[in-house]
């Protein structure tokens, strides 16, 4: 009975090994499922995007997109669930208004669409915004200008927001503060035929300088570069 159980004993030492051993493989293979980026194509341009930025699942595929909702912590610029020490997929938000007011002080929310027959945000500033402003700009921080959009516009109830001597710089359509909902921006820009929209608090506009120079960094690192043998293209 001794070398019986001897024997037994060393079986069962051994599918523990052997169990041991293949273990790793199992809980690796889901990780390559959720890649740290996954390439799309909006409008026909390329764009890396951080899986864990993805805010609905059925973006989180790689390829051509019709949109493309990504979200990002600020002042980090990192995907939420990373920036928690988590690996997973962002958590799917159906609702991007609630999204908004919830994360209203930590949160850029940035769309990427194909521009289409919509005329670029600079002609919009040059040509259709004068039509629905009001004629009196007032102060606003850090050299700003703060254009009010007449009531029965299109734009009813937002302000054009802009660098005053030199409004190519930085504009932004916001919405003003009500109760206790708090007013928020929409700044928006063109690589090719897409069109980037970055959506924030109007808050932050006290600062905006810095916010325009974070807009540029985190859309340079949704490009790809050039040493990945992609053609780059440059934000306009």
């Amino acid at each position: 009975m001794v070398p019986f159980g001897m024997l037994i004993l060393l079986a069962v030492a051994a599918g523990t090994f052997v169990s041991y051993v293949l273990w790793p493989t199992w809980k690796i293979a889901p990780s390559l499922l959720s890649p740290p980026e996954i390439p799309v194509t909006v409008a026909d341009v390329l764009f890396n995007v951080p899986t864990a930025a993805v805010r609905t699942a059925v973006q989180r595929q790689p390829g051509p997109h019709e949109r493309i909702d990504l979200a990002f912590l600020w002042p980090s610029l990192m995907p939420p669930l990373l920036a928690a020490g988590e690996t997973g997929p962002a958590v799917e938000v159906a609702n991007s208004a609630t999204a908004t007011l919830t994360h209203a002080s930590d949160r850029l929310f940035v769309t990427i669409t194909a521009l289409g027959s919509v005329p670029p945000p600079a002609e919009r500033l040059q040509s259709i915004y004068p039509q629905y402003v009001e004629e009196q700009a007032i102060a606003g921080p850090d050299g700003l200008a703060i254009l009010p959009f007449r009531a029965g516009t299109p734009y009813n109830g937002e302000d054009l927001v802009y660098f005053a001597t030199n409004p190519d710089q930085f504009f932004a359509r916001c919405t003003r503060d009500l109760g206790v909902m708090p007013g928020t921006c929409i700044h928006e820009r063109t690589i090719g035929a897409a069109e980037v929209t970055l959506r924030f608090p109007r808050g932050w506009l006290v600062d905006w300088r810095s916010v325009a120079g974070g807009f540029d960094r985190l859309l340079s690192t949704l490009r790809p570069r050039a040493d990945d043998g992609h053609q780059r293209m440059d934000a306009r």
